[in-house]
This record gives structure tokens, sequence and C-alpha cells, in this order.
């Protein structure tokens, strides 16, 4: 009942998109991946119009599968992308993904490495709403580390509402300065400024470290349907710019283990910084412009396009 259901609405959203894309007459469709994509790049397909799909995860989502042998161009974040069909690969054309302008406002901003004896600075972030495995095994995992070098921790640690004030306590307790908040509104700027950033490993997270040239421990959403944050992540990890953590091997044990080895050899957050930098695409908005173009030009320069609108 649920898959004729969801043909019923597919075949209608083809229905409506075929007959708006005749009206609005456009030189080329591009899509961003998931099934809202799915109507109007197959009503685009079926009026002969250009197309495009950008694919965000290092892994082509279930949709995208779909619809990628139906496109005119595959746009890709990563150079590899797990579920590509080989036959398809001479239509992929690596972009990027496009990041914030707050994102690109500190690009240039260089990675300085902590001050021997100096403060470390730690980003904990988790996504729009948080994450409570960071709330519940981040403090932990300080509280474990020798407090010589505990006292060198400043965090700055993104929360859900229910878990501020209790992670605020262990901190109080532990000595240790710490910034928590359920939400930061100049996220870019504390993430140029962090040393290291402990987070999840979504298509835009990512995207952004790499932009930043920022080192970091990913700790990928588990459960997800194509496990598209663990293949994110393990692409980064593959380049050296982040050391991967799947959630089902986090504890606060080997959370303090990483700290401590990254805080007594920051030549390895260096280096791993150096690496994201050189996965990062900040030119991923021109590179999208440009293949926009590209399949534009292909629709104007037909004869009868060049009549319908002469």
């Amino acid at each position: 009942m649920a898959a004729a259901s969801t043909a019923a609405t597919l075949l209608t959203g083809i229905r409506t998109a075929y007959r708006m894309l005749g009206e609005a007459r456009p030189a080329a469709v591009i899509g961003f991946g998931g099934y809202p994509s799915f109507p109007p790049l197959i009503a685009a397909k079926l009026r002969g119009i250009p197309t495009a799909l950008h694919e965000q995860n290092a892994v082509l989502g279930r949709a995208n599968r779909l619809l990628a042998r139906r496109v005119s161009v595959l746009a890709t974040s990563f150079p590899e992308v797990k579920f590509v069909d080989p036959a398809l690969k001479s239509a992929c054309r690596l972009t990027g993904n496009p990041v914030r302008d707050a994102v690109m406002a500190e690009a240039d901003r260089r990675y300085v490495l902590p001050e021997p004896q100096g403060l470390f600075s730690v980003l904990v972030v988790g996504g729009s709403q948080g994450a409570r495995v960071f709330s519940d095994c981040v403090p932990a995992a300080v509280a474990l580390m020798q407090e010589e070098t505990r006292r060198r921790v400043r965090m700055v640690q993104q929360c859900r509402e229910e878990d501020l004030a209790r992670v605020r306590n262990i901190y109080d307790e532990l000595g240790v300065t710490a910034e928590l908040a359920t939400f930061f509104d100049d996220l870019p700027r504390r993430m140029a400024s962090a040393h290291l950033v402990i987070a999840r490993s979504g298509a835009s997270t990512v995207a952004e470290l790499t932009v930043l040239g920022r080192p970091s421990i990913l700790v990928p959403l588990p459960h997800a349907l194509d496990n598209d944050q663990l293949q994110n992540a393990k692409r980064l990890a593959e380049a050296g710019g982040t050391w991967c953590i799947e959630q089902k091997d986090l504890s606060p044990e080997r959370l303090k283990v990483e700290l401590e080895r990254l805080l007594h050899t920051p030549e390895d957050l260096f280096r791993a910084a150096l690496a994201a930098k050189g996965q990062g695409r900040p030119d991923a908005v021109i590179r999208l412009a440009d293949l926009v173009e590209e399949l534009m030009g292909q629709t104007i320069s037909r004869p009868e396009h060049a009549r319908a609108n002469g």
C-alpha cells in the first residue's frame, strides 16, 4: 500500500513538473538530491531539457541512484562516490559541496598549533540538535585525563537543552574552562579558532572542515540508511584529514587516549589540518555555476530553442 501511494505521488509530481517546465521553458534543470528532485528531473528528461544531479555525500543516495542514469551530468562532492555505476564515470563531474559565505570568510585563516603548555581549544558540535553521545562521552573523557593535561583544555561544546546543566556541572567540578550552548550562530569562526573539532560527519560539516583546513575527530551518525556519514568520514580519514571513530567504538577511555595523544603530538594535528585543507573545494559554487552554464549552452545552441525565443 505504501509503495503504491508513493508511486502515485511521484507520478502526480512528474505530471505537474512536466506542465510547469513547459510553461517556464528553462534551459537546464538542476537537482540537489533526494526524492523531491525526482519529479522535476524526470519531467525535464521527458522534455529533452539538459539536467544535472548533485550528490553531496560520499555515497550515492537511494533516490539519486534511480536518477543517476537519467541525468546529463552527475556532480559530486568527493572524488570517489560509493554506488556510482562504473558506466557513469564519464558523466561525473567533481564540483565539491558549496559552503556558506561565513565559512569562506574564515577560509584564509591559517591553522595555528597550540603553544607548548598552552591552552588546547576543542570545539564539540553535534548538528542542529546537538548530540547526546557527546554530552555523555566528552566530559567523561576529559575527567579521565591527567590533571596537568586537563588544565590545558578549553572546551566549546554544543549541548541539547536538557544536557546543559549536567555537562556544565561536570566541567565546573573538573576546573575546566568551558563555553556551552545549544546553538552557536558564529560556528564557522569557532571552527576556524579551534585546535581540534569533534563532530558528526554530515556532508556540510565535512565540506566546512576541509575548506577551513581543521583537524577533527568525526563520529558518524549510526544507523543511517546508506551510512552516508560513515562514508564521508572514511574518505576524509583516508586522506589523513580526520580520525574517524564509529559510535559503537566511542567511549570515554578511547576519546581520552586520542585527546592526550594529540596534545602531546601537535605535529599530528598540523598534518591533519594540511590534509583536510587539501581536500577542500572552496570554489564549489563556481564549479557548479560553470556546469549550469555549460548545460544551458547546450539548450541555447539548439535551433528549435533559438526559434522559440526569437
